[in-house]
């Protein structure tokens, strides 16, 4: 696999690279590759609606200099911003064990194993993909698209104290879903690139090649 990590990246510029890669991917003349990037202020809506918990119009945005987009991704409402760690797998799926079940399960794990490297200790909620801190508090959310058995989009983990953001959307659509980040639940900021570090380590020990790892075990 290859991890690239493209900075801070517009939506738009992003979405582009991705649906690119993808076709790579789908062709067979790209690694599956993960993008992990931060973006300026957005909104994304998902396929499954998401603006009946948009709480500012789109003048109101353009002001604060927040874009609005639709995307093709699973979900409803979300929003990006500098501070968070977002991750674009582009992953065949097709022949992976377990299907796409599995593979949400492995980006949940890879988020909770960065977690608990900062000493907190975070859950999954049946039915809600992601990472969650308790029953209300969320830390990660999660949304991809699939073209010919290859994803796209994917995960965004708060890493900075700010998550102020939040407070023009309903988080996810969901009532009494309030977010969270790993600085303010570890009690002081973290950085970035150490998040980074640790996330691209948990996500490759996640998504090994099961027997690439068992010989790199016995070795």
């Amino acid at each position: 696999m290859k991890i690239i990590d493209l900075g801070l990246t517009s939506y738009k510029e992003a979405e582009a690279l991705q649906l690119k890669t993808l076709e790579a991917v789908t062709n067979g003349t790209e690694d599956n590759t993960v993008f992990i990037l931060e973006h300026p202020k957005v909104i994304t809506l998902g396929r499954q609606g998401g603006a009946e918990n948009l709480h500012m119009d789109e003048t109101l945005l353009a002001e604060h200099g927040i874009e609005l987009a639709q995307t093709t991704r699973g979900g409803n409402i979300t929003c990006h911003f500098p501070g968070q760690l977002v991750a674009y797998p582009i992953w065949r799926v097709e022949k992976r064990p377990g299907g796409m079940r599995k593979f949400f399960h492995d980006m949940e794990e890879a988020v909770i194993n960065t977690c608990t490297h900062f000493g907190v200790q975070t859950i999954r909620r049946p039915k809600h993909p992601g990472v969650w801190v308790d029953e209300t508090r969320k830390i990660c959310s999660m949304g991809i698209g699939v073209r010919r058995w290859v994803t796209y989009h994917g995960l965004a983990l708060n890493i900075g104290s700010d998550v102020s953001l939040f407070n023009a959307i309903t988080l996810c659509g969901i009532q009494g879903a309030v977010p969270t980040s790993l600085s303010a639940e570890a009690g002081h900021e973290i950085d970035m690139k150490d998040a980074k570090d640790v996330f691209t380590k948990e996500f490759r020990k996640a998504f090994a090649d099961p027997e690439m790892a068992a010989h790199q075990a016995a070795e």
